[in-house]
């Protein structure tokens, strides 16, 4: 429920998930570093599982290169259990799920 409305599924596939971010007065990005709103990464895996339907068990691997804010456009790019983070044409994250 924390999550409801933090961001809009606008495509999805088996392999690929396009995702628009609500806006700054969203709780999550209020409560997640005041004044300097950020998608706190958590946020990614719960992304994931509704935009592709998993139930994620495990965490095998994780790395955040850059932040996602309020906003922005997020590319989701599976293959099988691994995915990219995509943001303007940038590798923003990667994980690995069991």
């Amino acid at each position: 429920m924390l999550l409801d409305g933090l961001y809009k599924i606008e495509f999805k596939s088996e392999d690929k998930a396009v995702v628009k971010l609500s806006d700054e007065n969203h709780p999550v990005f209020k409560a997640h570093f005041p004044n300097h709103p950020i998608l706190p990464g958590f946020a990614n895996f719960d992304i994931v599982s509704d935009a592709f339907d998993l139930k994620i068990t495990s965490i095998k691997k994780a790395k955040f290169l850059n932040p996602a804010t309020p906003n922005q456009t997020l590319t989701y790019i599976r293959v099988k259990n691994s995915f990219k983070v995509i943001c303007e044409d940038e590798e923003i994250a990667s994980f690995t799920i069991g």
